[in-house]
């Protein structure tokens, strides 16, 4: 079964005319996969960066920082390319996801010395990472290859 999308000419048909070909399922978790990246992640990086620069937590190496902060440019990055039906946009979110677990795993336990049981934002991230590994490979198959 598939979704039922806009159709005539125009740049919003171009953009969004895979949903028509996709099933149902996949088309959902791309959204959760847009929603979360945006929502979540890439408007928690720009708030930080409005907050307090390129070094939002004091608490972490400048490399650290840098990497959280260009999380706001990838983020939105791969949500733009998720809703244009790309597969690379799953490719990135499952790159960004992976190494941003990486990242904040090696943070709290590295540096803050604490544990996944203290880390609400962590048990989160890691939910969420796992959702993207475990569904990402049967979303990127139902998306066509599109030769542009």
């Amino acid at each position: 079964m598939t979704r039922s999308g806009i159709s005539g000419p125009g740049m919003l048909s171009g953009v969004i005319g895979w949903i028509r070909q996709t099933p149902w399922w996949a088309v959902g978790l791309i959204v959760l996969y847009v929603i979360v990246l945006v929502f979540v992640g890439a408007a928690s990086h720009v708030a930080a960066l409005f907050r307090s620069g390129l070094h939002p937590y004091p608490w972490a190496p400048q490399w650290l920082n840098l990497f959280w902060s260009s999380l706001t440019i990838f983020d939105s990055l791969a949500a733009a390319l998720l809703v244009c039906g790309k597969r690379v946009g799953v490719d990135l979110t499952c790159g960004i996801m992976a190494t941003d677990l990486a990242a904040n795993w090696y943070a709290t336990y590295g540096i803050q010395h604490t544990t996944l049981s203290t880390q609400s934002g962590l048990q989160r991230l890691t939910a969420f990472t796992l959702l993207v590994f475990l569904t990402g490979p049967f979303v990127r198959s139902r998306l066509r290859l599109v030769a542009t």
